[in-house]
């Protein structure tokens, strides 16, 4: 083949763009999936975290208007109302529910349920619903742990076991108030 022959063939290689579109996609499809679904992820954890937020609102304002402090009120009672808040999103199996009475004047401490490591630990948890007639403060708590699917494709929200096969999001919802007496 001769010099000129083969200066013809690339130019009409080099001129043929059939094909190009499928190339060029190929080299952005992947990143541009992986950032699609980062986006749709992360706002499916912050509506996620909203819906607990409002659950857990409404579910303390029981406590405020003292409805649930006159009677023998169990922490199963209590999740559940807190669940058909939120079950549209979250298994209730998975919540857990923190509430603390303090009466006047003692200091408030809220502790952080995930430890150093990275690993939730719900120990610290209780539910000490305040005695009727009482005119302390009350922080009511739950805690969701959401899981993530796109955190193998570099993009990481967790807070819970972060960069393992079990990462996850805690979401947190709190309500802090001072109790009326009846």
């Amino acid at each position: 083949m001769s010099a000129s022959a083969s200066k013809r063939i690339l130019r009409r290689f080099r001129r043929n763009d059939r094909g190009s579109a499928a190339v060029e996609f190929s080299l952005v499809a992947v990143p541009f999936f992986a950032l699609l679904f980062a986006i749709i992820e992360t706002g499916i954890v912050f509506f996620a975290s909203q819906v607990l937020e409002n659950g857990v609102q409404d579910s303390g304002r029981l406590i405020y208007t003292n409805q649930i402090t006159n009677t023998n009120t169990t922490v199963a009672q209590f999740k559940a109302d807190l669940c058909n808040r939120v079950s549209v999103l979250m298994n209730c199996s998975n919540i857990d529910v923190d509430v603390k009475y303090y009466p006047a004047g003692t200091a408030i401490t809220i502790t952080d349920p995930i430890d150093g490591a990275g690993n939730y630990d719900n120990s610290g948890l209780g539910f000490n619903v305040p005695p009727a007639n009482s005119n302390g403060t009350v922080v009511v708590r739950a805690f969701y742990r959401w899981p993530l699917y796109v955190t193998g494709l570099g993009y990481n929200i967790a807070n819970i076991g972060r960069n393992t096969a079990n990462a996850k999001r805690l979401l947190s919802g709190l309500s802090a108030f001072h109790i009326e007496p009846s």
